[in-house]
């Protein structure tokens, strides 16, 4: 099972100064940046994914500026995401058409002779079907029952566009691998379309509308799906929210699944940021020390216009909490009185009053308790990868870009090698039911 990474421009300054808090004055975004898989000297992932939306054009705001977006399209996808050396040659790169940009729009923005000559052009190795997202859910409903007016548009929408795109690439000899895109409104009709698409002749496909779904309803369109196709027909699972759920999901023979879970959770999650490997094939998390710039943080700036607070003694805080931290790391501070300095800073955050007018707070000591278990691991002391040589407690600290996507570039490192663990747990214990199903789809 291939763990591909959704890429969203997701580099580091590797020459950010951690104590001053800047990037060189020369630094150029980009140019002088480093992709994980340059950071780190090695590729944290089986390929990258990048969306056609992503990348943008003056359809849809993309996060490319129009220089990127240049460059993406006369260099190719390998180049610009500097994949073109010999230990990365055997990556994927797959592209899709980005379907959560124009949710809003009535048809697609993109047609499908336009995303093939793109995927072709910009040399991608797999290419998915143009789609229109289908956010409509049913798990009760029987075949093709039920479905909105809007999701049945949707849904014939998303195969007529299938069907012209596989035309266009048999006719351009495309370099690519063409994936149709499964879009439903509940298991039954998701394994209508996917019957459809073999039937077009595609041998990969991919689940669209899997973001906002459970787990166990992602596992009732899958065993529906399986239920239908050959056992030969590759699933890939695109934009895979459930990332820390994949062991669950064996069994249903996941070739493929796209994801930026690990990266975006070190900075978006409010408990854990931060991976290691468990006991036996758990993930453990752990949760990252705020310590935002007391200068730039809207929260704290709001509290200081309001006269809450004076802004020299946030920075001072500020300071205290930073240097505590790095005393802490070289083992010139106890932890208690490291823990100290950090909630007297976190108060006006999460309380918006001075620590010792909330001292007791519930929420602070929920906090205080997260933190204390951070703090007495050590867990970035516990990790060897690049990251965390050269952040050392840096790396557990949220603040800003270059540290946030740092312990986010150490997590997908960390998942990698979980979803490798995962892979030859099947392959010495096979699923006990997968075989029951793969039989009655090739019967």
């Amino acid at each position: 099972m291939k763990f591909i990474f959704a890429d969203s421009l997701d580099y580091v300054d590797p020459a950010f100064d951690f104590i001053a808090d800047r990037s060189p004055a020369e630094r150029q975004p980009y140019w002088d940046d480093a992709y994980p898989h340059e950071i780190l000297g090695y590729a944290p992932y089986d390929g990258v994914l990048v969306s056609r939306g992503i990348v943008g054009d003056h359809r849809v705001k993309g996060k490319y500026t129009a220089s990127q977006a240049r460059r993406f399209r006369l260099v190719g996808a390998r180049k610009f995401l500097r994949l073109d050396k010999p230990e990365f040659a055997h990556l994927d790169i797959f592209g899709d058409c980005g379907a959560f940009t124009y949710v809003q729009d009535e048809k697609p923005p993109y047609t499908p002779v336009e995303m093939a000559e793109f995927y072709d052009e910009c040399g991608f190795t797999h290419g998915a079907s143009v789609d229109h997202i289908i956010f409509d859910f049913d798990a009760g409903l029987a075949g093709l029952a039920g479905g909105s007016t809007d999701a049945r548009q949707r849904f014939d929408i998303t195969l007529e566009n299938a069907e012209g795109f596989l035309r266009e690439a048999k006719v351009m000899d495309a370099g690519f691998t063409p994936m149709g895109v499964i879009q439903g409104w509940s298991p039954g009709s998701m394994a209508e379309a996917a019957r459809r698409l073999v039937a077009m002749g595609y041998d990969y496909l991919a689940l669209g509308g899997m973001v906002p779904l459970k787990s166990p309803e992602i596992k009732l369109c899958l065993e529906a799906i399986r239920d239908t196709v050959p056992a030969s027909t590759r699933l890939h699972i695109l934009g895979f929210a459930k990332a820390d759920d994949i062991d669950s999901f064996h069994g249903y023979d996941i070739s493929s699944f796209d994801t930026t879970s690990p990266l975006i959770r070190a900075f978006k999650d409010a408990k854990q940021n931060y991976y290691l490997p468990g006991d036996g094939l758990a993930l453990r998390y752990f949760t990252s020390i705020r310590v935002p710039q007391a200068i730039e943080n809207p929260k704290l700036q709001r509290a200081v216009k309001k006269g809450m607070f004076r802004a020299e003694e946030l920075v001072r805080l500020e300071a205290l909490a930073l240097g505590s931290l790095r005393a802490f790391d070289r083992d010139e501070a106890g932890l208690e009185e490291t823990l100290h300095h950090v909630l007297v800073y976190s108060a006006p955050l999460v309380e918006e009053k001075p620590y010792e007018d909330c001292a007791a707070s519930p929420s602070l000591a929920r906090l205080a308790e997260r933190y204390r278990t951070t703090l007495a691991e050590r867990p970035w002391k516990q990790c060897s990868c690049k990251i965390c040589r050269d952040a050392a407690i840096d790396v557990i600290i949220f603040r800003g870009s270059n540290r946030n996507k740092r312990r986010g570039i150490h997590n997908l490192a960390v998942y990698q090698d979980h979803i490798e663990r995962l892979d030859l747990k099947r392959a010495v214990e096979p699923s006990d039911d997968l075989p029951r199903r793969l039989c009655a789809a090739e019967q």
